[in-house]
């Protein structure tokens, strides 16, 4: 027999994972730096918010409606989706064509992207499946024109060996990305939802672990060790939004979850152990529902659940728990709460449900011991309720407050013919909408009585980051039924000879990059930043000399040159992008400062010169280049000034500042600085100036 599961929910990170069943996985969803999968458009973000989108950018509106899928039924989420009343508005930008207004057929998939997955699946040591078909995945929340989303599975069978043990891998599977959210605007018949479709069609690797995953630091753990591996490719896309994490979690005495909106990794840990805490307070709410109503307790293990049970369970929560809905505005009529009065003059109803034994159930805001809200069915109630669109909902255990007074509780108590032990819950809003909403907390309410909802559930976000790493109920969780064939893009075979390829030239991993860093008298510091940068190779072409034949280049020069956005300094005022500066140009740059054919103040500029006016690195040899970059340098003025004459110049200054010297010692470095760079015009190397007044300097205070 399962024992009953202990813990403190107001300290969730005290939870013990192991003796409450814990189960995690989790599913990794990168962008891939290639084209678009299904049509031939660039892969490309345009940062505009919906009051900054072009004028000229096309527009179109739709609705869309759930359909069957190939077992003729309509899946659950789908079917939900359908019922919320939304229209959504597409902004076309000028990477979405046809395909992506779905008013083309499909292309076949990208080669690059479906090479870049390969790889990662052999890293993974997955097995790759013989032939790719693509499906169709019903998604019909407005972000896909289509309403559904590609798929294609691509291998199963991985692992992955992180710190805490090995995690195995499921599924790795090639998917196009969804359109990104612009606004949302709210009406008396419904929501207005836009969308811009730049991201829709780019290819995205997901990546779903085995539940392998043992604590909540393990799934970070993880999330890191993934999100590693798919980095070392150098096949995908960096920075905000480019990967994402979902969590699948669940204990003995709860259900399988899905946690969207995990962006930050060190937040995963805090979110897994508050949905824990929140399985474990609902299994026991729903013990007290059951133990009041004289039902069969739930068992600490959902193997043991028994289907005649739980039916038997239903029937009797569905009678305790009727849907009726009464409309209560004539009682609010006088209601002290701005917002209500507001509402009903715009023409908003109150309406409201009973809710047989659940006064004290329902709960009201208290924090856990770091500050998160502790689990409680309002939440609950509240998440359904919004899902309808509705703002928020009013209940008893929270009442009176937020402007309704007791005379008005007693009013609504007496209206609904409310026993003590009864609780209530108003909605505010437009009547279809607030229907919907207190259907869906009616059906809450009743799976009270049971384990939690099986349901995608989001993160609570606050000015872009989680608010306590609370999660809040976004849809139910989708069925098989959503998955159906794609009919308009043929198989793709993947052959033995392919795959062989890809396994026998895999990519670095980030520690054999480190490795290959490690002679080159480096600091640390630079080494961590060329590798974040994925600079490495740049670093290692420069200084061994491969670059279009440019002689090698002091590794530590070199490095610095990468990491001071010199490419960008180059480029300011060229109207070129900095990825458009050529390397060879810097390197050839480099050695021309570091064998003092230069000085480190004309590089930038000539540098520039080279790139746009110089001979091409392609067509003309490297001794001929750094002839002609000689010639400018000369003409230019930027070649250094010989020994003699640097210190020639420094003894002068310093004879005439001796006072300055005197009063300030080394701080009067800046002004004798410019004082001998303006004696030798501009053509000495800044360094060897500074080592000069440096040493006269000491001298003199010796």
């Amino acid at each position: 027999m399962a024992i009953e599961p202990r813990g403190d929910i107001g300290n969730p990170q005290d939870l013990d994972p192991t003796a409450l069943g814990f189960m995690c996985g989790l599913e990794i969803h990168q962008q891939l730096a290639t084209g678009k999968l299904h049509s031939r458009m660039p892969s490309e973000l345009f940062d505009y918010g919906i009051a900054e989108v072009p004028d000229g950018w096309p527009r179109s509106s739709r609705r869309l409606r759930a359909s069957r899928g190939e077992a003729g039924q309509i899946d659950i989420a789908a079917r939900f989706e359908h019922r919320r009343n939304r229209s959504f508005v597409y902004v076309q930008p000028p990477n979405a064509g046809l395909i992506e207004m779905d008013e083309a057929p499909p292309l076949e998939h990208d080669g690059d992207a479906v090479d870049v997955v390969l790889t990662m699946a052999a890293m993974m040591d997955a097995k790759p499946v013989s032939a790719l078909q693509v499906m169709r995945k019903t998604v019909v929340d407005g972000s896909n024109t289509s309403g559904f989303q590609r798929t294609t599975l691509i291998a199963t069978d991985g692992v992955v060996d992180t710190p805490s043990g090995v995690v195995g891998v499921d599924v790795i599977c090639l998917e196009e990305d969804s359109a990104r959210k612009l606004d949302t605007q709210s009406s008396s018949s419904g929501e207005t939802v836009f969308y811009t479709l730049d991201r829709l069609g780019m290819p995205l690797v997901e990546v779903a672990t085995a539940p392998d995953v043992q604590t909540p630091e393990h799934a970070k753990e993880t999330a890191l060790t993934l999100g590693t591996l798919l980095r070392d490719t150098r096949r995908v896309r960096r920075g905000l939004g480019s990967i994402r994490q979902d969590l699948n979690v669940s204990i003995a005495c709860g259900d399988r979850v899905e946690i969207k909106g995990c962006q930050d990794l060190d937040w995963i840990p805090r979110i897994i152990s508050l949905e824990m805490a929140r399985q474990l307070h609902m299994y026991r709410l729903a013990n007290e529902l059951r133990s009041e109503a004289n039902l069969p307790p739930l068992p600490p293990d959902r193997d043991d659940d028994k289907i005649p049970v739980e039916n038997r369970v239903s029937v009797a929560a569905t009678s305790r728990l009727s849907l009726n809905i009464h409309d209560l505005s004539d009682r609010f009529e006088t209601c002290e709460s701005e917002m209500v009065r507001t509402s009903l003059s715009e023409g908003s109803r109150v309406q409201g449900v009973a809710l047989s034994g659940f006064a004290g159930k329902i709960g009201s805001k208290r924090l856990d011991s770091d500050g998160a809200q502790l689990p409680r069915l309002g939440r609950e109630l509240a998440s359904a309720a919004r899902l309808a669109g509705v703002a928020g909902i009013f209940h008893s255990d929270e009442l009176p407050a937020y402007g309704i007074s007791e005379t008005e509780v007693a009013e609504v108590r007496q209206t609904l013919s409310l026993e003590e032990p009864d609780a209530f819950v108003l909605c505010v809003a437009p009547a279809w909408q607030s229907e919907l909403a207190l259907e869906a907390v009616v059906e809450r309410a009743r799976g009270a009585y049971h384990r939690i909802t099986r349901e995608v559930r989001n993160v609570v976000i606050r000015k872009g980051q989680p608010a306590d790493g609370t999660t809040t109920a976004m849809r139910p969780l989708p069925g098989g039924a959503r998955m159906y064939p794609e009919t308009d893009i043929p198989i793709l075979k993947v052959s033995i000879e392919r795959w062989d390829g890809i396994r026998d030239n895999l990519p670095l991993s980030t520690e054999q990059r480190r490795e290959r860093l490690q002679n080159l008298e480096l600091s640390q510091n630079q080494m961590d930043a060329i590798l974040s940068s994925e600079m490495d190779d740049i670093l290692i072409m420069g200084a061994e000399g491969g670059l279009c034949g440019c002689k090698p280049v002091p590794a530590k020069a070199w490095a610095s040159t990468i990491l001071d956005n010199t490419r960008a300094d180059l480029a300011e005022g060229t109207g070129h992008d900095e990825s458009k500066v050529p390397w060879p140009v810097l390197t050839l740059a480099v050695h021309a400062r570091e064998e003092d054919i230069i000085t480190r103040e004309g590089l930038v500029p000539l540098a520039r010169k080279l790139w746009l006016e110089g001979p091409s690195s392609t067509e003309t040899e490297f001794e001929e280049r750094l002839e002609w970059f000689t010639q400018q340098a000369e003409e230019a003025g930027f070649t250094p000034a010989d020994t003699g004459e640097v210190e020639a110049a420094v003894e002068e200054v310093i004879s005439e500042n001796m006072d300055m010297i005197g009063e300030r010692g080394m701080g009067a470095m800046g002004p004798l600085m410019g004082a001998v760079m303006q004696k030798l015009g501009g053509s000495a190397d800044g360094k060897t100036v500074s080592e000069a007044l440096r040493r006269k300097i000491t001298e003199l205070d010796n």
